[in-house]
């Protein structure tokens, strides 16, 4: 069997660390640098301190620790409203069965084999692909329409009317053309991204999704729909730039 290469898995779960303890922090940013599939985004020594980025929906995976001071890892997870993917790590047998109430993906006992964590970032990747071609399976490609909560009521919202998404935290704003007002709905630009068909959407930024087909310029580090102008993450730059140059020719 040849090895795996990155081209061999065209998406990168997302990951972050939480652990008190700088050395084991250290251990898994290791181990997850070595799996193809997977993308160290950051590590963090406090849960307060990921509490925004995981919020973000921008992160798929956690690596969280449960013994730590102030808020374990468990209560962590709880206060979570829309917690991703997570699997604990712990230094003590007794509380590595904790997570099992709480739907985590694997408990792995420090110091951890590298055998071991790669099963329990299998089964991680494993699921994650399997959810998303549920999705993908039972997305009817005939829908041109999203539908949103917004004024305590359902909103239809046609893709030909949408110009472009930005996320703030916890809501998101979409503009269209038939409101000088955008639309506020409770999500995030992850969950967002995710009900916009790729074809006619793209996430060029952290905090902004576009309408492909309502661009009306592009140049290096930003976008304009009309009269607005849309930055350009340098992170989303490469992608956009394959998707944006095969819609011109």
């Amino acid at each position: 069997m040849k090895p795996s290469t990155q081209s061999d898995y065209p998406t990168k779960l997302k990951c972050i660390a939480i652990d008190d303890e700088p050395f084991a922090l250290e251990m898994i940013a290791d181990d997850i640098q070595k799996v193809p599939y997977l993308e160290l985004v950051n590590t963090f020594s406090s849960p307060f301190e990921a509490w925004e980025l995981i919020n973000s929906g921008q992160i798929d995976l956690v690596f969280l620790d449960i013994q730590m001071p102030t808020l374990t890892g468990t209560q962590f997870l709880r206060s979570l409203i829309q917690p991703p993917m997570v699997i604990f790590t712990t230094a003590y047998q007794q509380y590595a069965m904790e997570g099992y109430d709480l739907n985590v993906i694997d408990y792995l006992l420090k110091p951890i084999p590298f055998d071991r964590f790669l099963r329990a970032t299998n089964k991680a990747y494993e699921l994650y692909t399997l959810r998303h071609k549920e999705v993908a399976e039972t997305t009817a490609p005939e829908v041109d329409y999203v539908v949103i909560n917004a004024d305590y009521k359902k909103i239809k919202l046609f893709y030909q009317d949408i110009l472009f998404v930005e996320g703030l935290k916890d809501y998101v704003k979409i503009f269209t053309v038939n409101d000088n007002k955008p639309i506020l709905t409770r999500s995030n630009l992850k969950a967002m991204e995710g009900k916009l068909p790729a074809q006619y959407f793209c996430r060029v930024h952290n905090s902004y999704i576009v309408s492909l087909q309502k661009i009306t310029a592009f140049q290096k580090s930003k976008i304009e729909i009309g009269r607005v102008e849309v930055p350009v993450g340098s992170r989303f730059l490469p992608a956009f730039e394959e998707i944006y140059q095969g819609q011109l020719r």
